[in-house]
């Protein structure tokens, strides 16, 4: 790294404030020095994870995972190093120089490779678009017509037309692509037959997929002929698009929220759904694009509200089947109500049969997650069955015992109880007798204790204290221990070198290191704070007397040895004077811990 692109890095993070940015991801509340959430890397009811703002680092006490300002927008937009950093950059306006001369080669090459693509998938969209109003297209027309779709909702969204499997390759030659520009973006395949390049989405009604940057990243295709393989095929994945980090009409979205603020979002499942909604002023609207919900998807919808409103299907088995991942939501700290839809139809169908206040009442019905999974069971049931009435009652029991709290599940047992026609008592002592459930994820580690006189637990507490310049470490000289781990060497140079530039910034150890495992174990060491004024001090002075007696012990080992194998009585007499000397310091070290 040359020292120029060294240089940017520490004013990005200085421009960059480490509780701004992460509280634009999250909500942190502060007490005392520092901010503290839920993670957002892990799932917590109770805030473990701290923000310093003055040594401008995170951490969670309960996961471990620790970082600064650039590492953080690493993990949550699930980006590589350079893309977050372009992130951080973009937020403050700055722009990137070159790592060094290979990596400037390489980064020009893919952003120039990245803007052909973006200019080639742009006039993709444009000529599509043309082929919907060229006179050729009425059957693409007729079905948005039918659809409800107007024109003016159409070229809003950008939709166009396939009208065949040469046009669009044929177009894109014209214009200076290359075959290889016009496959690798995902406009186009090659026939295994003859070689030739064909529209991948040919004879298709084309949905352009937006990122929020307003490029043009891939394309839906609508099947118009009965029979077709697909009803809608997608662009495959490639250096533009990937769909679990996308949703559909977010660049809308973006738009609708510099205009005011979005109480929440709805999300569905499909294109036609988003565009049918957004059409009857439900602006609103995502589409996860018929996958299951992802991270990134979820990470990207809370970039413009905490509360999601999932409007999937009306068919309850499908809909049972969908729901399996939206636990992610609530793992991400994101509120969550679910949108019963009537039995079998999907958003666009209520749009289409009962119109903008029949979908609203749908809106004004949702309910909890919880909630809704035992509504999805009701709808499974024929009450006047018995054998299905007690299939529903085991299915709702085992869902209530995931309940967060007794007053939830007594509400949840008493609408189960109505339902059923089951007393409220017996419902309790059948949920009482269910077998334990069984942890899905495995639990965060446990909070660690304050250490012990152990070797480790010492060079760790020096090591954090001086990494975090607690006043009684300031004037203590690292080199005068030895560190027994690589990780306690390199911190420990990482500290020096710091501090002869005049103050040690303990967000920059990790850029330093290139793994982080014993940093997270370092500034764990939240009992330090619980340590006031000389009890600090006194616990510290006894850590490094920890440390100068295990290493005089082994200094004096070694001379053992040596002596052991020493050839001449010179060496034997030295030997032997190092060990007086290391016995005599290790005499006036004093009391450790």
């Amino acid at each position: 790294m040359n020292q120029d692109y060294a240089s940017f890095l520490q004013t990005l993070k200085e421009k960059n404030d480490i509780v701004d940015v992460i509280s634009s991801y999250i909500k942190l509340e502060r007490r005392g020095y520092n901010y503290w959430a839920c993670c957002p890397f892990h799932h917590e009811k109770t805030p473990s994870f701290s923000v310093n703002s003055v040594d401008k680092y995170y951490h969670c006490f309960g996961c471990g995972v620790s970082g600064n300002v650039i590492s953080f927008v690493e993990e949550y937009e699930n980006v590589d190093f350079s893309q977050a950093v372009e992130i951080l950059a973009k937020r403050v306006g700055l722009e990137v120089p070159a790592r060094d001369e290979r990596s400037a080669e390489l980064a020009a090459e893919r952003k120039k490779k990245r803007d052909r693509h973006v200019a080639l998938m742009k006039d993709a969209a444009r000529f599509y678009l043309g082929n919907l109003y060229s006179g050729r297209a009425d059957e693409y027309l007729a079905y948005l017509s039918k659809r409800g779709i107007s024109p003016s909702v159409a070229k809003k969204f950008g939709l166009g037309a396939s009208l065949d499997y040469a046009g669009l390759p044929s177009h894109l030659l014209a214009l200076g692509y290359t075959p290889e520009e016009c496959t690798e973006s995902g406009a186009c395949s090659i026939s295994e037959e003859d070689g030739r390049l064909y529209d991948f989405e040919g004879t298709r009604l084309i949905i352009p997929i937006i990122n929020n940057f307003d490029e043009v990243i891939a394309f839906g295709g609508r099947a118009l002929q009965p029979g077709s393989r697909a009803k809608y095929k997608n662009t495959r994945e490639t250096l533009l698009f990937n769909k679990s980090k996308s949703l559909y009409n977010v660049n809308l979205v973006k738009k609708e929220k510099r205009v005011r603020a979005l109480p929440n979002l709805i999300m569905v499942e499909g294109y036609m759904d988003a565009i049918s909604l957004y059409a009857a002023g439900f602006k609103n609207v995502v589409a996860s694009m018929g996958t299951s919900l992802t991270t990134e998807q979820v990470r990207l919808a809370k970039r413009y509200t905490d509360t999601v409103l999932i409007s999937y299907d009306g068919d309850a088995a499908g809909q049972s089947a969908n729901l399996r991942g939206l636990k992610l939501l609530e793992n991400e700290g994101m509120k969550l109500r679910v949108v019963p839809l009537p039995e079998g139809l999907d958003p666009d169908d209520v749009i289409r049969q009962q119109g903008a206040e029949g979908y609203q009442r749908c809106l004004d019905a949702a309910m909890p997650l919880i909630d809704f999974r035992i509504y999805s069971e009701e709808r499974k049931c024929d009450f006047s069955k018995s054998d299905d009435v007690r299939a529903f009652v085991r299915s709702a029991l085992s869902i209530v015992r995931e309940a967060e709290s007794e007053t939830e599940r007594e509400e949840l047992l008493k609408s189960i109880s109505s339902k059923a026609g089951i007393s409220l008592g017996a419902l309790q002592r059948d949920l009482e007798k269910l077998p334990a459930r069984e942890e899905t994820s495995p639990a965060p580690p446990a909070k660690r204790e304050a250490p012990t006189g152990s070797d480790t637990a010492a060079a760790r507490f020096v090591l954090c204290a001086c990494l975090l310049s607690k006043p009684y470490a300031l004037g203590f000289d690292l080199s005068s221990l030895e560190w027994e781990t690589e990780d306690h060497r390199a911190i420990a140079d990482f500290i020096l070198r710091e501090r002869e530039k005049g103050r040690v910034r303990a967000s920059g150890i990790f850029d330093y290191l290139a793994e982080d495992g014993e940093i997270a174990n370092i500034l764990n060491l939240d009992f330090g704070d619980n340590l006031e004024g000389d009890r600090a001090a006194q616990y510290f002075n006894d850590c490094v007397k920890t440390l100068e007696k295990r290493m005089y012990s082994r200094k004096i080992a070694e001379e053992r040895d040596k002596f052991q194998q020493a050839q001449s009585a010179e060496e034997r007499r030295e030997c032997l004077l190092r060990i007086d000397t290391y016995t005599k310091k290790m005499k006036n070290i004093g009391g450790t811990t």
